[in-house]
């Protein structure tokens, strides 16, 4: 049974009593003629108000509007009208059943005129507007035929017939309307509904996002400590092995005292540098501007620290800069991070993969042509093999970073080492920095 749409907006919210009830009840809960608002209730009373107005008058004046009308039909008249009028409560449940139903009450009760006036609004409120028509024709064609047979004295045939007509015809355009606009409400509300959906989306993808690049952050910065970590413990443990087992003269308490102090140091830093990280994962978010507080974001200035780390460890690192360094500030923010987190991850590589082997850092390039940052190390043959069926967790996640900044990576064996290699364009306009 067709009938008005049902708005889509906030499920589970209480009924809103200002609305009508098919805009204020869920589909899913919604039946024709359930759960009326109080403004529905308002409506019902006040049509039925009008209809009895037109009802009421007959009680005390039975002249009928028409001559050469028997008895009975005065009789009978203000009983049918009344009965009419008790059937608009049924309105909103059988409207189309209820206009069908008055067409021949309207025959013998002229009382009646008033309920099947509600009755025409009724179904164009709730019905499509066809059907709304179609049930009204016979209204119009009575009407027009009474106005014709049956002039009122006080207008003319024409007047009366146009009269007639329109008292029909008003509540057909008005319920049209009325559900048009209806119609249009739940539509703005559909659209809202998707709207805010599609916003919590976007927001959600843009919190995954956000996410996904503090693990990258973490794992670039927390496997470089680590790993440093790991070299100066595995050598202290060596060495105290070798003293145990007599093949080694006993460490010098200052000696042990370096490495331990580095050991912390780098304990520290790693400590630090997390502590950051999870600051911005839990508190980061604005309430207002839903932006997330930035992390210290490395520079390629920072290259000869992340260096001097690498040989304090005992990697040998030579870096080669071309004229880079020397215009660094020329070059954009977000692509010096990047090159930062290359350099860095090539150098945990190495440490990891191929320890006590020299590492070649390389960085040329010009706005022109883009950024090129390379970083080989030679392979020991037992290492190669290993090496070249595939790259670890964070070589993976660089190649995703450096894609997101619309750039190009390539790692692997090469010419008996091992290289990671990234093009990284360098715009002319800094605004997205």
């Amino acid at each position: 049974m067709e009938h008005a749409p049902a708005d889509h907006q906030v499920r589970g919210q209480r009924l809103h009593w200002s609305l009508p009830g098919e805009l204020a009840v869920p589909d899913d809960e919604h039946t024709p003629g359930s759960r009326r608002t109080l403004r529905d209730w308002a409506a019902d009373v006040a049509l039925f108000g009008a209809a009895a107005a037109f009802w009421a008058p007959t009680l005390g004046d039975p002249t009928p509007s028409a001559p050469d009308v028997p008895d009975w039909f005065v009789t009978v008249d203000p009983w049918v009208g009344a009965a009419a009028c008790l059937a608009l409560w049924l309105r909103r449940r059988f409207p189309v059943a209820l206009v069908l139903g008055l067409i021949p009450v309207l025959v013998v009760s002229d009382s009646a005129f008033g309920a099947a006036m509600v009755a025409v609004l009724t179904v164009a409120v709730h019905r499509r507007w066809q059907t709304a028509a179609l049930v009204t024709a016979p209204y119009v064609v009575m009407g027009a035929l009474a106005g014709y047979a049956y002039p009122d004295p006080d207008l003319t045939r024409r007047g009366t017939m146009i009269t007639v007509v329109l008292m029909f015809l008003v509540p057909l355009v008005s319920g049209i309307a009325i559900r048009s606009r209806r119609q249009l409400v739940v539509s703005l509300h559909r659209d809202a509904e998707r709207q805010r959906r599609e916003h919590e989306r976007r927001l959600g993808e843009s919190r995954r996002a956000e996410r996904e690049q503090i693990a990258h952050e973490m794992h670039d910065v927390l496997a470089h400590r680590i790993s440093l970590l790991s070299v100066h413990a595995g050598a202290l443990a060596y060495r105290a092995q070798r003293t145990e087992e007599g093949a080694a003269p006993a460490m010098d308490p200052a000696e042990i005292g370096e490495a331990v102090v580095v050991i912390r140091d780098n304990a520290n830093h790693a400590l630090t540098e997390l502590g950051e990280v999870l600051r911005v994962l839990r508190w980061g978010r604005s309430e207002h501007d839903g932006h997330p507080a930035a992390l210290p974001q490395p520079k390629l200035a920072d290259l000869e620290r992340l260096i001097d780390e690498a040989e304090a460890v005992g990697q040998q690192v030579t870096l080669e800069p071309g004229s880079v360094l020397d215009n660094r500030d020329l070059v954009p923010a977000r692509v010096q991070r990047t090159a930062y987190r290359v350099v860095q991850e090539g150098l945990t590589n190495a440490r990891k993969h191929a320890p006590g082997q020299p590492v070649v850092v390389r960085l040329d390039g010009a706005a022109a042509d883009g950024l090129r940052v390379t970083v080989t190390n030679p392979l020991a043959a037992t290492v190669i093999a290993r090496e070249a069926n595939g790259a670890g967790v964070g070589l993976t996640g660089l190649a995703e970073r450096v894609t997101l900044d619309d750039g190009t990576f390539e790692h692997g064996v090469r010419d008996g080492g091992f290289e990671v290699r990234a093009q990284l364009p360098w715009p002319d306009d800094r605004a997205a920095d």
